[in-house]
C-alpha cells in the first residue's frame, strides 16, 4: 500500500542521512512511520550528476518530499586540490535534483548548504541575510560557489514555478558513519583516526595547523532532528542556519584534546604549524532557529565526541577511511 508521505533523502547513506535515520527512529519522533516511507538513497542507485539517472530515481520512488544531502564533499585539503571538480559536480547534482523535484511536483524540497558559503571577510556573527555579501574563503571556493548557486536556484524555482523549496545551512557536522579518511575527512573524524593511529603506534598525536581556528560543531543526530523539524514545521522559503549557539564555538586545539580524552590517549598532542589552518572563524548566529524552535536541545560536544569515538572504535573495520 502506498504511503501518504514518501521522503527521498539523497546522500542518505552518509553522515547526515544516518543522523536523520537515527532521528526518525528515536522515541521523541513525532511523525507516524506507519504512514511514511523514507528512502535513504545511496550512490549505487544512480549518478546524480546525470539528469537521466536522476529522473529514473524520481520516477521509481515518486517522492512527496525530498531532503537533498548528496554532494561531493571533503576536508580542507581536498577542497584546495579539486576546486573545479567541486564546483562542476555539485552544480550538476543540484541542478538535476531541483529540476526533477519541480517536474515531479514534490510538496517540499530541503537542500543542504554549508557555512563555508559565507564571505571570508565579514562581520560576525554571520546570519542568513549575508550569504552573497562577498567572496568566500579561497581555500574552498569551488564548493562554496556551487552551494551558493543552489541557494539562488532554489529562490528562482520558487519564483518561476511556485515550488516549496528551501535551503538550510548547518555548521560543521560530525557523528557516527562519518568519513575518517586522513586526506579527505573533516576535522573531528580526521582527528579521531589520527589519534587512533598514534595510540596504536605509540607516537605523538599530530594535529595539522595551529589548533587556533574556531568552529561551531553540530552532532549528526541533532541535525537530523532539525531536518525533520524543517520539513514539518518551518513554513518560510528563506534560508535558515541550523547550528549550536555562538557561545558553543570551540577551537580545533580544544577539540583535539577532547578526542584524546575520549580515546584515553595519554601521549603528547602536537600541532604542526607548517600545515594550513584554513578560515580562522565563521561564527554563525542561530537566533532565527532559536526564535522559531526555542525548545531545541543540542548534545554537549564532549558527549557527542565520545559517542562518535565509540562508534569508530566499534566499527573500525567498516568505517570509511
Amino acid at each position: 500500500m502506498a504511503k501518504d508521505k514518501r521522503v527521498l533523502v539523497t546522500g542518505g547513506t552518509g553522515l547526515v542521512g544516518k543522523g536523520i535515520e537515527m532521528a526518525i527512529h528515536s522515541p521523541s519522533y513525532k511523525g507516524n512511520l506507519e504512514n511514511e516511507e523514507w528512502i535513504f538513497l545511496g550512490s549505487k542507485e544512480g549518478d546524480l550528476r546525470k539528469y537521466e539517472d536522476t529522473k529514473k530515481i524520481f520516477d521509481k520512488y515518486k517522492p512527496t518530499h525530498v531532503i537533498h544531502l548528496a554532494a561531493l564533499v571533503g576536508g580542507l585539503f581536498k577542497n584546495m586540490r579539486l576546486k573545479l571538480q567541486f564546483y562542476n559536480d555539485n552544480h550538476a547534482i543540484n541542478s538535476n535534483i531541483l529540476q526533477c523535484a519541480q517536474e515531479a511536483k514534490v510538496e517540499k524540497l530541503i537542500s543542504c548548504l554549508s557555512t563555508c558559503i559565507f564571505p571570508d571577510k565579514t562581520p560576525y556573527p554571520i546570519d542568513e541575510t549575508m550569504v552573497h555579501n562577498g567572496a568566500p574563503h579561497p581555500s574552498n571556493e569551488g564548493y562554496a560557489y556551487a552551494k551558493r548557486m543552489l541557494e539562488v536556484q532554489t529562490r528562482l524555482y520558487n519564483e518561476q514555478f511556485g515550488t516549496n523549496f528551501v535551503t538550510v545551512i548547518p555548521t560543521n557536522i560530525f557523528g557516527p558513519y562519518d568519513n575518517y579518511n586522513l586526506e579527505d575527512s573533516h576535522v573531528i573524524p580526521g582527528l579521531i583516526h589520527k589519534c587512533h593511529i598514534a595510540m596504536s603506534k605509540g607516537t605523538d598525536f599530530v594535529v595539522w595547523g595551529s589548533g587556533k581556528p574556531l568552529r561551531q560543531f553540530i552532532f549528526s543526530k541533532d541535525l537530523g532532528e532539525l531536518f525533520v523539524w524543517v520539513m514539518n514545521e518551518y513554513k518560510s522559503s528563506e534560508p535558515i542556519i541550523l547550528s549550536v549557539g555562538e557561545e558553543d564555538e570551540v577551537s580545533i586545539g580544544d577539540v583535539a584534546k577532547m578526542v584524546a580524552e575520549a580515546m584515553n590517549f595519554k601521549g603528547n598532542v602536537v600541532f604542526d604549524t607548517s600545515k594550513a589552518d584554513g578560515q580562522f572563524k565563521k561564527t554563525a548566529s542561530n537566533k532565527k532557529l532559536m526564535t522559531l524552535n526555542p525548545n531545541v536541545k543540542f548534545t554537549p560536544i564532549k558527549e557527542a565526541i565520545k559517542q562518535s569515538v565509540d562508534w569508530f572504535e566499534q566499527n573500525f573495520d567498516k568505517a570509511r577511511k
